[in-house]
């Protein structure tokens, strides 16, 4: 059975914590957001670690090693979105088709101790990025393809929801 797109709109998440996961939006702040991504690090190099990792839970459901490789591909989108903002005023985000890069890029298949390597990578330089941001740059916008406008602080709220929700997801 193929995986079920998620189609949701979760930018929710920005007004009221997360039922799943416990994430919070309201706690995160500029000073907050580098050192989040950094302590999300080691709990993903274990979850790639584990035995089953590549085996998924049931039919309609990502393994952890294909949710590792998505969160990955977030370091790395999120990181462009950022530098996008900074660089141009109401920046445009093209679509991403989550499901159809798993695809693309054979997320089931991959190996594991890459995965973890390129996601330690993607993610200390989305850190690296977010820690440059300047006070004054946190309230730059974008614009997401779906209409959703987000600040630089929105952003970054959005984003590390996405990070932590999946380390449940593989915990739960």
């Amino acid at each position: 059975m193929p995986i079920v797109p998620d189609e949701k709109d979760w930018t929710w998440v920005l007004t009221r914590p997360c039922p799943d996961c416990s994430f919070d939006a309201a706690t995160v702040t500029p000073s907050t957001v580098p050192g989040n991504i950094d302590n999300m690090l080691p709990r993903w190099r274990a979850v790639l670690r584990r035995p089953d990792v590549a085996e998924r839970p049931n039919g309609h459901t990502w393994s952890a090693l294909e949710y590792a490789c998505h969160v990955r591909d977030v370091f790395s989108l999120f990181d462009q979105r950022l530098n996008l903002m900074l660089e141009s005023d109401d920046a445009r985000f093209e679509n991403w088709d989550q499901d159809q890069t798993a695809m693309d890029k054979d997320y089931a298949n991959a190996d594991p101790a890459v995965v973890s390597a390129e996601l330690t990578a993607e993610g200390k330089q989305a850190a690296e990025s977010f820690a440059r941001v300047r006070e004054p740059e946190w309230g730059r916008t974008g614009l997401r393809s779906n209409g959703s406008e987000f600040t630089v602080l929105t952003l970054a709220q959005y984003f590390l929801h996405d990070v932590v929700h999946h380390l449940h997801d593989v915990d739960g």
